[in-house]
């Protein structure tokens, strides 16, 4: 064995428990910060060639291991934008240069442009409601924008669709044909009457009259009007006749619909097609009922309040009570969090180890739901931190002694020429 390889096994011995001290002073520093994820410090021996009657010694080399995949305690708070996963999935966010990340970071607020961003400076990344129903790109980021929430803004949606709930009676005298809605004359008659609210493209209140007639044993022509075409005073006749028909079969056995029509299509007035769901109605030997009945759209409104689910929908709350989907956050994961690239910010890059990475939504597979008004905790124990640098403070020392004992031994040999 060489003295020099003595020395050099104590300063790679050193070198090692800074590294474990470095890591231990990060863990320490960050304890209270959202979303961070613990480093620790593994060691591997470095063996060098011996030959027979002596010994090189190597030494030890270290691998700094991120416990990603550990979960931290979930806190709760007050703020609705305080977002966290309770699964295995991370959020996708974007530096201001737009380049996409994940963290397990969701201390995110409104910036002045309305746009959630966490305390490193990340955007929240999601998909869109603005074309439909999103769907997430698997192997992707595309298709994903910031999400943008502006309490000024004022939003309209024409209705689209609606749906009628109850029941028609059974016992019912049917109106001749003569006289049916549809004829849109003064004598016109009906069995039941009922209104309901939609919106033009402007958010304009339509309010639309649907007329429900018996014309038989088992069957029935619904007719809907725009109230406003109503004649002064009466109804029959309207401006413009019915917006639409539609002619309903039922079952005199059980009171169901029995297949054809089971809803009208029509256009409402200065907005687009509506389409008006019958098939919950029954007809049963009960008076005319209508249990329940919505329609879709919104008048003119700001949003007064932002709702998250656990799916990651984001639901702007207007006004006048009415709600609609905004943006629908995605989850993102790798077969190996452990082995991600851990980059300023406390966020991660797909690494060389991590495996490729996947995106979906809450509550898909094992990446858990997002969590509204709450925050994830720091997995570092501080109690396990101290007891670490208490440890590689020893050890630090004890490689130290091997190093001064080798450089006093070297002073030895170097003075036995003198």
């Amino acid at each position: 064995m060489s003295l020099y390889g003595m020395m050099r096994t104590g300063v790679s011995g050193m070198a090692a428990q800074a590294n474990r001290l470095s890591t231990t002073a990060d863990n320490i520093a960050n304890s209270d910060t959202t979303g961070y994820k613990r480093a620790s410090t593994e060691f591997s021996t470095l063996v060098m060639p011996s030959t027979g009657g002596s010994y090189n010694s190597g030494g030890v080399t270290t691998t700094v291991i991120n416990s990603i995949s550990a979960q931290g305690v979930l806190q709760y708070t007050t703020s609705v934008s305080d977002l966290a996963v309770d699964g295995n999935g991370f959020f996708v966010v974007q530096n201001p240069n737009g380049t996409p990340f994940l963290t397990r970071a969701g201390a995110f607020v409104p910036d002045g442009e309305g746009r959630l961003v966490n305390a490193a400076g990340f955007q929240l990344m999601a998909y869109s409601y603005e074309n439909g129903v999103p769907a997430a790109t698997v192997n992707g980021f595309d298709g994903l924008e910031p999400v943008r929430i502006t309490d000024g803004q004022m939003t309209a949606s024409p209705s689209t669709e609606g749906y009628y709930q109850g029941n028609l009676p059974a016992g019912a005298t049917a109106v001749a044909a003569g006289d049916l809605p549809t004829t849109n004359t003064t004598t016109a008659q009906y069995t039941s009457k009922s209104s309901m609210v939609a919106y033009d493209n402007l958010g304009n209140r339509k309010l639309l009259d649907v007329y429900f007639t018996n014309t038989g044993a088992g069957t029935w022509q619904v007719a809907v009007f725009d109230q406003a075409a109503a004649t002064p005073g009466t109804s029959f006749p309207y401006a413009g006749g019915a917006l639409g028909t539609a002619n309903l079969t039922f079952d005199n056995t059980t009171g169901q619909l029995t297949g054809g029509t089971d809803s009208v299509a029509l256009t409402i007035p200065n907005g687009g097609a509506f389409n008006l769901d019958l098939a919950q109605l029954t007809q049963l030997g009960a008076g005319f009922t209508v249990s329940g009945g919505a329609t879709n759209g919104n008048a003119p409104s700001t949003i007064d309040k932002v709702q998250i689910s656990k799916d990651g929908t984001i639901y702007a709350m207007y006004g006048d009570g009415s709600t609609r989907a905004l943006y629908k956050i995605p989850l993102a994961n790798v077969q190996s969090p452990d082995r991600l690239a851990v980059l300023p910010g406390n966020v991660y890059a797909q690494g060389t180890d991590s495996g490729d990475i996947t995106i979906g939504f809450a509550n898909e597979g094992k990446l858990g739901a997002v969590v509204s008004g709450a925050l994830e905790s720091s997995n570092v124990d501080i109690a396990e931190e101290l007891t670490d640098m208490i440890a590689a403070q020893r050890s630090y020392t004890a490689n130290s002694k091997v190093f001064q004992t080798g450089s006093d031994l070297m002073d030895v040999l170097v003075n036995l020429k003198r």
